[in-house]
């Protein structure tokens, strides 16, 4: 099995799910959706020894993808001082570009600041796979909640990403302009569950379950 270890980081009033991943002989680390307090998300790395290479967005919700300018900003400064690289953002879709130009925007109906829009390094489709040292990231693109929605699965380690698409005894919020539930609750079958029930899954918010679990009794699924 491949060697892959995570620890959540629980961001913002959204107590949204930010996911340090990282190859436990190398600590070379990605930060899955920073959704906010980036000086949290950076203690975390710190604690752990984490040498950040790259910020992975799910989609482009405030609450995801809120905090990943700033934390980019804090991460490649440290690394300039050291010769390094920029850490690149990458991901969602390029169909979520209109919600990652609007978190500034987006934040005030809920009363929050310091949020930043975010332009991506690079964005992916589905299909393409990210690369972290030995650690090998599918990306599957499942609509529905947003249109751009990215889920990421390490095979070999049998752990996937799912952002807000899948959570545990229930699914994503669909009732937006741009979301579709019949849409999303299809992506959930068609392209996650038949990874394997075997697969743990971590969402955006909440517990960590398996599609094993969410097969046989989410309400949503059946």
């Amino acid at each position: 099995m491949t060697d892959i270890k995570i620890a959540l980081v629980a961001v913002t009033v959204f107590q949204q799910n930010c996911s340090l991943v990282w190859e436990a002989g190398t600590m070379r680390a990605a930060v899955v959706d920073p959704g906010g307090e980036p000086g949290k998300i950076l203690d975390g790395i710190a604690r752990l020894g984490l040498k950040v290479e790259m910020i992975l967005l799910t989609h482009g919700h405030l609450d995801h993808a809120g905090g990943a300018k700033a934390l980019k900003g804090e991460l490649d400064a440290a690394r300039a001082a050291e010769g390094l690289a920029p850490v690149p953002i990458v991901g969602p879709d390029v169909r979520d570009t209109f919600l990652l130009e609007g978190i500034e925007e987006a934040q005030k109906q809920f009363g929050m600041q310091g949020m930043r829009n975010v332009s991506p390094d690079r964005f992916l489709s589905e299909g393409e796979t990210v690369a972290l040292g030995g650690l090998t990231f599918e990306v599957l693109h499942v609509p529905g909640h947003t249109p751009g929605h990215l889920v990421f699965f390490e095979r070999a380690a049998r752990v996937a990403f799912s952002g807000d698409t899948l959570f545990r005894g229930s699914v994503g919020r669909s009732d937006f302009a741009y979301g579709d539930g019949a849409q999303l609750v299809a992506g959930i079958k068609e392209k996650l569950l038949p990874l394997g029930d075997d697969v743990t899954f971590i969402p955006g918010h909440g517990p960590a379950s398996s599609f094993g679990v969410e097969r046989g009794d989410n309400p949503f699924l059946q």
